[in-house]
């Protein structure tokens, strides 16, 4: 009780010192939100911005069995004066905010082979309360490896810390069944909850039912022992809700990939869940899979469920809770609420009571297409929030519904549609194949939301890209290989899905020339109006053709990466396929300035103060999958001028 107490305390301690403006965390802060309280750049004045300074990493990915998978997903922290980040393959910087230069480097060696993912999203600070100031460690940087390790490093040199587990790092393969070694990782930073570290795991999809535990870990910050373990499927509990007893026993995944955020006052973590395995067939995992595709409200203390919500149930198309959960003050009927916002794939925003999970805005279970494959059985309904909390296209997709650039692209397109099970949001993969409407890229992605405070606004950024995928009956392992190599699916993704009766065909739904087969826009912004009844205020198209086709067109273009916004009424965001980095009226959407980035900003954007001087920086070294420019950048701009304390 004694150890409980003391934790809660630093928790709420961490609160009381905690700077708002001072990108102290992934997304902003503890609780996320993407947003900053800096205000001197501002709509009179952003077009003035321009590239105060320029660091390169010198990671392109040579050496990498798999280059293509390469991104630079990193969004950076500011702690002790100091910006920190990491690479893809897990090379920690810290630099001078103010000038980037390079303060020190540290190389986690992850090795250069076979990873099913090539990311990393940022690193987190801790400062030991208990310790003497300018002592060794007293300020930790962790952040998690592809080989998954858990690493702790002294912020000021960037030498591991001794004290924290094995020479400073945590090997979080122990206790967990590893299946293949290069599909269990740690792709976003540890949530810090007092002195307690949170941790999941990013785990590769659809190669069999039984893949590697989804086990959400919390390990003392000083001296990395385990404090607890929450695994999101009940193996062994008979009659648990929402399960088989015999299958959950043999289910993997469900895992927390996406970063989590902390309510420090509250001593909650907020964990955001995925699939079980696999992806694309739950029959050997029948029920609604209960704390899979969920949000749920952790004790960071002691690893007890406070509460949870299941947003997909018995997900059937890989629609992952994939972006960062943000904590937020809202007004509702006129009563102060504290609230926890979930942006999801299938492109919806949900709201709850951060202290209980009750739905802020009411919920309907809404009857869904059935099954039609021997031995699944979809769920028969899914949650749904208020119409103006959704904001893509939810009705099938039809063969009117064709468009491309040419005649022969909607003929094409249009045969291929005709040829998919299409029946609207969740329509479940079948034999035929299904068109999938947002795919499974989202929606929302791992790019998040911001919220605006002093406006109770959210600035979503959305994809609209249709996919199908197909269940291909059992067949030998080599015959998926011939399959792929036979020059008739060259833009298909195939699964074996081992232990499954069906392995696993997907790809995006292209014309000819490679343009999706539904209108767009593809990619873009919407403003969501929290106060009082929730209201979609503006959507605007994100992204150009340019660097895709011979014209520049304003199409809204797909993209990876999230939002800033900031007390000044901006909303800044790259990510999209033109390699441009953008500033947006807060109020109106409007574009207000923009810039050719040197690489694909594939990553959220951090805005700071150094000095006082606000500065926004982002990293730019392209996304492999997207296919956007590749590079090794970070990028900080600012405006000419830099008056003496002007920070808000």
């Amino acid at each position: 009780m004694k150890r409980i107490c003391a934790l809660i305390a630093a928790l709420v301690s961490t609160t009381a010192v905690a700077d708002p403006a001072a990108w102290s965390a992934y997304g902003g802060g503890p609780g996320g939100g993407q947003y900053s309280p800096l205000r001197r750049i501002d709509a009179g004045n952003v077009a003035g911005l321009k590239l105060l300074w320029s660091f390169r990493t010198g990671e392109l990915g040579a050496g990498t069995q798999r280059p293509g998978k390469l991104t630079f997903e990193a969004n950076p922290i500011v702690a002790e004066g100091r910006l920190y980040l990491t690479t893809a393959l897990n090379t920690v910087f810290a630099l001078d905010p103010a000038s980037g230069q390079e303060l020190w480097r540290f190389d986690a060696q992850p090795g250069r082979g076979r990873f099913s993912e090539m990311a990393a999203r940022g690193v987190s600070s801790w400062v030991d309360a208990a310790a003497e100031p300018g002592s060794t460690c007293r300020q930790r940087i962790f952040f998690g490896t592809l080989d998954a390790r858990l690493i702790a490093l002294d912020g000021a040199t960037g030498r591991p810390c001794a004290g924290f587990g094995e020479a400073g790092a945590v090997n979080l393969r122990h206790g967990v069944h590893i299946r293949d070694a290069g599909d269990y990782l740690v792709t976003s930073p540890p949530a810090i909850a007092g002195d307690v570290v949170v941790v999941g795991s990013a785990i590769g999809d659809n190669r069999a039912t039984d893949l590697e535990e989804g086990v959400v870990r919390g390990y003392d910050a000083r001296s990395g022992r385990q404090l607890w373990a929450w695994d999101p499927i009940p193996r062994g509990q008979a009659g648990a809700t929402g399960w088989q007893a015999t299958q959950a026993a043999h289910t993997g995944a469900a895992n927390a990939w996406a970063p989590m955020s902390v309510d420090v006052e509250r001593g909650l973590v907020f964990v955001p869940t995925g699939s079980a395995s696999p992806d694309f067939f739950g029959g050997t995992r029948l029920g609604a899979n209960r704390d899979a595709n969920s949000l749920v409200a952790i004790r960071a203390a002691t690893g007890e469920v406070v509460w949870r919500q299941q947003l997909v149930h018995h997900d059937l198309w890989d629609y992952d809770l994939a972006s960062q959960p943000v904590l937020a003050e809202l007004t509702i009927a006129g009563r102060p609420r504290a609230a926890v916002l979930q942006a999801t794939k299938t492109g919806m925003l949900f709201v709850f009571d951060r202290t209980t999970g009750e739905a802020l805005f009411p919920l309907e279970e809404r009857a869904v297409p059935a099954s039609d494959v021997p031995g699944e059985q979809a769920a028969a309904t899914q949650p749904f929030p208020p119409a103006a909390l959704i904001f893509t296209r939810q009705s099938p997709v039809t063969e009117n519904d064709a468009w491309g650039f040419t005649p022969l692209d909607r003929y094409a397109c249009r045969r291929k549609i005709a040829a998919l099970r299409s029946e609207g949001l969740y329509t479940p993969p079948s034999l035929k194949g299904t068109l999938v409407y947002p795919g499974w890229s989202g929606g929302v992605n791992w790019g998040g939301l911001a919220f605006d405070p002093q406006r109770q606004r959210v600035i979503v950024a959305t994809m609209q890209l249709p996919m199908s995928v197909t269940l291909l009956p059992r067949a030998p392992e080599d015959a998926y290989a011939a399959m792929a190599g036979s020059g008739q699916f060259k833009d298909s993704e195939f699964a074996k899905m081992n232990g499954a009766p069906y392995g696993l065909r997907r790809e995006a739904l292209l014309s000819p020339i490679g343009v999706p087969c539904t209108a767009p826009p593809w990619g873009k912004l919407v403003a969501i109006d929290l106060a009082g009844a929730p209201r979609q205020a503006w959507a605007r198209p994100i992204g150009t053709t340019a660097k895709k086709a011979p014209i520049a067109l304003a199409l809204g273009m797909p993209f990876m990466g999230g939002p800033v916004a900031t007390a000044g009424g901006l909303v800044f965001m790259a990510g999209t396929t033109d390699d441009m980095f953008r500033a947006y009226d807060t109020d109106t959407g409007r574009t207000l300035w923009e810039t050719q980035l040197p690489a694909g900003g594939n990553a959220t954007p951090a805005v700071i103060d150094a000095g006082g001087r606000q500065i926004v920086v982002i990293a730019a070294g392209g996304h492999g999958p997207l296919g956007t420019t590749r590079g090794d950048y970070v990028l900080a701009f600012a405006l000419d001028d830099a008056p003496a304390g002007a920070r808000r």
